[in-house]
């Protein structure tokens, strides 16, 4: 971990000092995207040191086939990669014949990396000599547009300080790239066709099996002494690249600019036939607007986001600046436009984990877009669930469920599972939980049932066969268990009766029998055209019934808590207090046997199954579980932190608190886990939203109404965070021994604040 790498800021991540060992570190950490598309923070000119070149596009995967020493039946085929796209920002530099690179420089100072989090935009400057003795000045700014998202833009400066300096800029588009993670060394692009006119150059390429047709593409020009410069470049070409190369001397202490605008055109927006027109008609609405033009829209498309989702807090500048930098990462990843796309564990900073939704899209994400944007973009991400119930039918066939039993992947692009290790892939079957608890979750927070009716009944009747099907009557246990599972805490694999799992099986069949009563009165055709379509019979809704009124929780009269699995009491339970620290993290020093064997949890397992029903059981409850298996808890998951954060909250521990919402807020940032490197944690940073929200902020929804119970950490002065409850603006502030709140809009609105019932009128401030 390293506290001391980017520099506190409440609007910036600053990095001061150029050292190449960081470099792929920042390369995530400085990562920016649009929610179509998105880049790591890689060098645009030549760079021979250590790097991880990586340039995204929303929704275009590769099925890389699964490599496992044996084959096992229900495996998944493949893996879905996502894509290393062709790379557009590149720009190759040489002065007086000297190509310029970082890597090979006599000297690099006043280096310094600026992500502009308030005005949504990358900057990098610094000072170098070059191996000829040439010394330079260089600044670059970059932002990939929200208002065009097919397009971004880079601003290149270079100021010879030394002497006068022959400058060539050969900014250049290359489709011969290869991905990090790779199971085969595929050939993963075809290259079809390279093409330049004037200022401009296209390359067309398609991936391979699934065939997405794509356009990369640029137009550049050229100014000095703040004067565009009519040049004809020279072209260079080869099956996989295109550069445009222009030339031009220029004076010591005067500045020489390429700006470059670039990006991708898809065939999921456009025919294949037409992705050039299409490209050529973005260049030609940003390249009219110019640089400094995008650059406005930019900012003011920021300052509308962070208008009602900035949290703010004051007289802590890490913790201001490590909340801004989670929503910043939110928004680069997903916006909600398109129903297609979904929440990636990396977004758009690496490769690692594949796919584009984990289960933490329901459990983590949902909450943060309901609150900060309109409820569509929440609806948007049930939506992409409903589209693929067809697909978690043929995954649960595969395994060999029957009748309409669905079982949502661990890991996927298209809605068939494309996670290849067993006891993910087979066991971890929680996720279908997390799916169900979601739109349980979208309609107690946004009021709007429709999407029940329209088409989360017919998902949660899927959901409620698999569970159905997948619990064993247990002659022994006179129960129901589930056996052969693994819980969130993937540090312990193929147990029986994972309390997490076994409780949400039976909450999600007791949901889906509610829904089913509330739809047939007041949805009487959705409801005929749901049973016409699944087929569904009074005699299997029984059978569910008797397997949620009877399933097996394991417990502990010795403890008095639900024990994670039937086996958890037979381990050695050393806490981590007690571990020593060299051998931390656990899943970077050990063998897998010694951590399964160990009471060591990745994550939160049984709390977060507190978390999720909550209202289920008392504080006393939670707090004898918090206190029984937080000590096990090693935190490698980053979505653990955040579910201890909220809790210790609830509970009164604010230290523990805080601690754990520094955690998570900077869990990138400090490099807690030290992997950074591969990429940043996009889904838990909805869950540092949640440590505030929901953790000190203590905001629930009670009784179809909001109920706050604000608590503030003793390093912090106030903050403040605004929600959108149900299409209603409210800004809430909590300071020391007070809490504000500010209702918009025209109507009134009762909440509860510590229990208490309080009438908000609109545009006028109440504090309790």
């Amino acid at each position: 971990m390293n506290q001391d790498y980017i520099q506190p800021d409440v609007w910036s991540i600053i990095e001061e000092g150029f050292d190449p060992d960081r470099v792929k570190s920042s390369e995530s950490l400085f990562s920016i995207g649009n929610g179509a598309m998105g880049q790591r923070a890689n060098f645009e000119e030549q760079y021979s040191g250590a790097t991880f070149q990586g340039s995204y596009i929303g929704g275009v995967y590769y099925p890389d086939k699964t490599r496992v020493g044996w084959w096992k039946n229900g495996y998944p085929e493949y893996f879905a990669k996502v894509l290393n796209a062709p790379n557009w920002i590149g720009i190759d530099i040489f002065l007086n014949g000297e190509s310029l690179d970082l890597h090979t420089c006599k000297e690099v100072r006043d280096f310094r990396r600026e992500l502009n989090m308030q005005e949504g935009w990358y900057c990098r400057s610094f000072k170098a000599m070059l191996a000829n003795g040439l010394e330079i000045g260089v600044k670059v700014t970059r932002f990939l547009s929200l208002d065009f998202d097919e397009v971004g833009a880079i601003n290149y400066e270079i100021t010879p300080l030394n002497e006068d300096a022959e400058i060539v800029f050969s900014p250049y588009l290359d489709s011969g790239i290869t991905n990090e993670d790779t199971n085969w060394d595929d050939q993963f692009w075809n290259t079809t066709k390279v093409s330049s006119e004037n200022h401009q150059a296209f390359i067309e390429a398609h991936t391979m099996k699934t065939n997405f047709a794509t356009c990369t593409f640029m137009e550049s020009q050229l100014m000095y002494q703040g004067k565009k410069i009519d040049s004809n470049p020279e072209i260079k070409s080869t099956e996989t690249r295109v550069g445009l190369s222009y030339k031009h001397n220029t004076e010591k202490g005067t500045t020489l600019i390429l700006q470059k605008f670039g990006g991708y055109t898809v065939s999921t927006n456009h025919k294949p036939q037409e992705l050039i027109n299409a490209a050529k008609k973005a260049l030609k609405q940003t390249t009219n607007l110019g640089f400094e033009g995008l650059l406005k829209k930019q900012k003011e498309a920021w300052a509308g986001i962070w208008e009602m989702s900035d949290i703010t807090i004051d007289g802590d500048v890490k913790a201001q600046q490590g909340i801004r930098f989670n929503i910043m990462q939110l928004n680069h990843t997903y916006l909600g436009k398109d129903s297609r796309l979904n929440i990636g564990p990396k977004g758009f900073t690496g490769e690692k984990y594949g796919g584009s939704t984990y289960w933490d899209t329901e459990a983590y994400c949902i909450p943060f877009y309901m609150a900060t944007k309109d409820q569509q973009v929440a609806r948007n991400l049930l939506k992409y669930r409903y589209n693929h119930l067809e697909k978690a039918i043929e995954n649960a066939q595969k395994l060999g469920f029957t009748n309409g039993a669905a079982l949502y992947p661990m890991v996927t692009m298209n809605g068939e599972e494309c996670h290849n290790e067993w006891e993910i892939t087979f066991e971890e079957i929680h996720r279908n939980g997390a799916i169900a608890f979601a739109i349980y979750n979208y309609y107690r927070y946004t009021g709007d049932y429709s999407y029940i009716p329209e088409m989360g009944l017919e998902v949660l009747i899927g959901i409620a066969r698999f569970w159905h099907q997948r619990a064993t009557f247990s002659k022994q246990k006179g129960k129901y268990v589930i056996l052969g599972v693994t819980g969130p805490n993937e540090y312990e694999n193929n147990v029986n009766n994972n309390w997490y799992t076994n409780y949400l099986a039976k909450w999600c069949i007791e949901y889906t029998l509610e829904q089913l009563e509330k739809v047939k009165e007041g949805y009487p055709e959705d409801y005929d055209r749901i049973i016409g379509k699944s087929k569904l019979k009074s005699s299997e809704t029984e059978q569910w019934n008797t397997v949620a009124n009877q399933m097996y929780f394991p417990y502990s009269e010795e403890h008095s808590i639900y024990l994670q699995q039937d086996g958890f009491l037979d381990k050695e339970l050393i806490t981590v207090a007690n571990l020593d620290a060299t051998e931390r993290p656990i899943n970077q020093k050990w063998s897998w046997d010694r951590i399964l064997r160990s009471p060591y949890i990745k994550q939160a397992d049984t709390l977060q199954g507190f978390y999720l029903f909550e209202d289920h059981f008392t504080t006393q409850e939670l707090e004898r579980h918090f206190d029984f298996y937080e000590p096990f808890t090693v935190h490698e998951s980053s979505l653990s932190p955040c579910v201890h954060s909220i809790q210790a909250a609830k509970l009164g521990r604010m230290d523990q608190a805080y601690t754990f919402y520094l955690r998570t807020s900077r869990l990138d940032l400090d490099d807690y886990n030290k992997e950074v490197e591969e990429g940043l944690h996009i889904t838990s940073m909805a869950g540092t939203w949640m440590s505030i929200v929901e953790g000190f902020g203590g905001m629930r929804v009670v009784d179809d109404k909001l109920s706050f119970t604000p608590r503030i950490p003793n390093q912090w002065e106030a903050y403040t965070f605004k929600i959108n409850f149900r299409n209603r603006i409210l800004k809430v502030k909590v300071s020391e021994g007070k809490s504000s709140f500010e209702l918009e809009g025209t109507e009134e609105m009762s909440i509860r604040v510590h229990n208490k019932r309080v009438v908000l009128q609109p545009g006028k401030e109440v504090s309790v």
